[in-house]
């Protein structure tokens, strides 16, 4: 009986990963649209700002370290890294770090 359990929550914890996976990097391309960083990083860029997908590729470096990547996200909204730019400042704690997370897993 035991064992019967436990296999019924092990594939129905593997069943909600699988349909979660796909939503949570949808839900970090909503982030980016929500908080208009396809304004300066879209179709039509900004000044010398990066395409999403450069911004993809240059984070690519990122991927799978948590810890790097927090740490260029303690920088980026810190204005250390491309001077002070205030959408960037103005991105919550979790918000940067989801998009910064998205990027670097690919951004798709």
């Amino acid at each position: 009986m035991r064992h019967a359990l436990h296999s019924r929550t092990f594939c129905a914890s593997a069943l909600l990963l699988a349909v979660a996976w796909p939503l949570a990097a949808n839900a970090s391309a909503q982030l980016a649209v929500d908080h208009g960083c396809y304004n300066c990083h879209g179709a039509n860029l900004r000044d010398e700002a990066p395409s999403m997908e450069r911004l993809a590729q240059k984070l690519s470096k990122y991927k799978g370290d948590p810890a790097a990547q927090q740490k260029f996200v303690d920088k980026y909204r810190a204005g250390e890294m491309f001077g002070h730019i205030d959408a960037h400042e103005r991105l919550s704690l979790e918000s940067a770090t989801a998009l910064v997370r998205w990027l670097a897993e690919g951004g798709k």
